[in-house]
């Protein structure tokens, strides 16, 4: 990855958006400390400090024993994550659904397929990327994960994203897309342009489970993966 004066010459020459993250973020986002550091800790156990330090196996225990939030009391299986550990992609989503609960892996069922076709699309496969969500336990009746539980969780998607060092980074969904860009806006806002994570091209598209309720939005989609691609290319 270039060095961040070279890359930022090279984002500006673009006319990317670079954001900055808030002092005070709005609810429902939290502010995380330096890439593939830990978040604040929390007083019943959330996010430990040594996770900065942690490799994949490390990492991989710590997060499959957790027990920072009140998820770990309901959930069936954790979902850590899935694909190349040393991807040029980085795919992230909010929180798992029922059947990834089930199956211990994200994106699974219709929504997953979905996503398999869109990575298909432009030459991406499950094997080639690396696919995680904010938090790694299903909220009760697939509801929106809460501050708490993505606090408790942030720190393990930080460290995966350390360890990955992803070329791109694409989001899928409202949550994802306001919890790393710091942000309130709602997708439509967000996508349709390449912003910055820890100075690492992100592009916002519509989660997979909402395009398969609105159909009509695929057409944007594509657009939000063609633009990922020829900014990714332009990186490499």
């Amino acid at each position: 990855m270039p060095a961040p004066d070279y890359r930022s010459a090279y984002l500006d020459a673009l006319g990317i958006t670079r954001w900055v993250r808030r002092d005070a973020p709005p609810v429902g986002s939290l502010g995380a400390g330096e890439l593939g550091g830990a978040v604040s800790l929390l007083d019943d156990g959330g996010t430990e400090p040594d996770v900065a330090m942690l490799d994949w196996p490390g990492l991989r225990e710590k997060v499959l024993g957790c027990q920072g939030c009140d998820l770990c009391g309901t959930r069936t299986q954790v979902v850590f994550g899935v694909g190349d550990e040393s991807a040029d992609w980085l795919i992230v989503g909010e929180a798992p659904g029922e059947q990834e609960d089930l199956q211990g892996e994200p994106f699974v069922g219709r929504a997953g397929l979905l996503l398999n076709n869109m990575l298909a699309a432009v030459g991406l496969s499950r094997e080639t990327v690396f696919i995680a969500n904010v938090i790694k336990c299903r909220p009760p009746g697939n509801r929106d994960p809460g501050p708490r539980e993505i606090e408790a969780c942030l720190g393990y998607l930080h460290r995966q994203i350390a360890l990955i060092q992803p070329k791109m980074i694409l989001v899928v969904g409202r949550v994802a897309a306001q919890t790393l860009l710091q942000s309130d806006a709602p997708v439509g806002r967000l996508r349709g342009q390449v912003h910055t994570y820890e100075d690492v091209p992100l592009v916002v598209t519509y989660h997979p489970a909402y395009l398969l309720r609105r159909p009509v939005e695929k057409r944007k989609s594509w657009e939000d993966l063609k633009l990922a691609m020829s900014v990714f290319g332009c990186s490499r």
